[in-house]
């Protein structure tokens, strides 16, 4: 299976290159390094439906609170079945369903709210949890979230709220690689201990120290999984290399929104063996 998987891996990473490339507009560091997370959950860990219903009962839901890894995310809806693989081929064109940023008015299947503006989307995953128990429904709630992210304070709002309401059917996992679109995370803001900081907050803490390592991030997830109902929310801290699995786009922040050349692009693909076809 994991075999399967690294190869999934690697076409939604052509996918990703190639989409931002088309344009010569996204965001390719980030999303190159959450694809491990992305596959996992969608074709592994998480139950969901591609007959996509907005409400989502008696099904997993995920929210993505960074929008602008859209890339990713389209590419695996699309891979995982949720609407046209060609239909990658339209990311930020005008009247496209898939824009930069992850929007609702188009109905793309898979996408339930509009994101972007940084900071909200563990408010509204919280939400969502709520709703789910209100409903009786055990399924469990997703959300991903920049580590940079963190450094707007409704998160923490949210963060407060969320373990003194018990929301435990509530998984965040934070990207934490460490580079924002200005530099690395501690040159801009540093963050400190966000472990600690989210333990103080009385979350269960996981880590992902391989987050660009597919069975870790299964294994991880499975375990937060098994925590859920216990009384408190979960968050997942895992690792991730920004641009990882194109050379020339690690180790650096500079990748976070810049697109890549004719000849970037050719050394990227090359790096990254084509399994279900391209767009």
């Amino acid at each position: 299976m994991s075999e399967d998987l690294n190869a999934i891996c690697n076409q939604v990473r052509r996918d990703i290159v190639r989409m931002v490339h088309a344009q010569s507009s996204g965001h390719p560091g980030g999303s190159l390094g959450c694809v491990e997370y992305f596959v996992a959950l969608y074709f592994e860990v998480m139950k969901h439906n591609t007959d996509f219903e907005m409400n989502g009962i008696d099904e997993d839901l995920f929210f993505l609170s960074n929008g602008h890894i859209s890339p990713v995310l389209y590419s695996v809806l699309a891979r995982r079945g949720y609407f046209d693989v060609k239909e990658l081929s339209t990311f930020r064109t005008i009247n496209s369903r898939l824009q930069g940023h992850p929007t609702t008015h188009d109905k793309l299947p898979g996408v339930r709210i509009a994101s972007g503006s940084l900071g909200q989307g563990m408010s509204v995953a919280i939400g969502a949890a709520l709703t789910k128990k209100l409903n009786n429904d055990s399924t469990i709630v997703y959300s991903l979230h920049g580590d940079g992210e963190l450094q707007e304070g409704q998160i923490w709002e949210a963060a407060m709220y969320a373990s003194g309401n018990k929301v435990d059917n509530l998984i965040c996992t934070i990207d934490y690689n460490q580079k924002q679109i200005d530099g690395s995370l501690d040159e801009v803001l540093p963050m400190g201990n966000i472990a600690n900081k989210f333990k103080a907050f009385d979350w269960e803490v996981l880590e992902i120290k391989e987050g660009n390592n597919i069975n870790d991030v299964i294994d991880v997830l499975n375990k937060a999984k098994s925590l859920c109902g216990n009384g408190k929310p979960i968050c997942i801290i895992m690792h991730t290399e920004m641009g990882n699995g194109v050379d020339f786009m690690m180790g650096t922040h500079k990748w976070h929104g810049v697109a890549p050349n004719d000849e970037q692009l050719a050394d990227a693909l090359s790096q990254n063996p084509e399994s279900l076809g391209d767009y």
